[in-house]
């Protein structure tokens, strides 16, 4: 494994639902395709409850979103060999849903939001128009090297 990208990964199911369907080697997969620099991540899965009431308590925003980051590093200056370290938390029942209303599958919509999630610990944001082209069209470039068409085709 490269120095680029040295992974510890920890994957949590407190909501067990998909834990048959996304299993760790996928997810580790996903997270290393996305990987721009060492990093020590969690990944957890958790249900409406928890996800509104992390989002309610760190965003101030009283309902579940489908992918929190929590990069714990964040805006510090890190050395070539220190790692990214952050949560990154997924609402089983907001991607199931989203999911479905794309008409994507399971896997490929959590394959994207982990992306996405490892994205924002790696310090890509989308608060302007030119910040979310740059990460949707990184975003696309690291779904297709695994083989999963661009979550953005329908917007365009």
């Amino acid at each position: 494994m490269s120095e680029k990208n040295k992974l510890s990964l920890s994957v949590q199911y407190p909501d067990t639902r998909l834990a048959t369907v996304i299993t760790r080697p996928k997810i580790r997969r996903w997270v290393q395709a996305a990987l721009l620099a060492p990093a020590e991540l969690t990944i957890r899965f958790v249900d409406l409850d928890e996800g509104r009431t992390l989002n309610r308590d760190y965003r101030e925003k009283d309902y579940a979103t489908n992918v929190l980051t929590f990069a714990y590093n964040e805006g510090e200056e890190l050395s070539d060999d220190e790692p990214t370290r952050a949560d990154i938390i997924l609402c089983t029942d907001v991607l199931e849903k989203e999911a479905q209303e794309q008409q994507k599958s399971v896997e490929e919509h959590t394959a994207h939001l982990i992306v996405h999630g490892v994205l924002h610990a790696q310090g890509y944001d989308h608060m302007d128009d030119e910040e979310a082209t740059e990460m949707e069209d990184l975003e696309t470039e690291i779904l297709a090297t695994l083989g999963i068409g661009d979550p953005y085709a329908d917007q365009k």
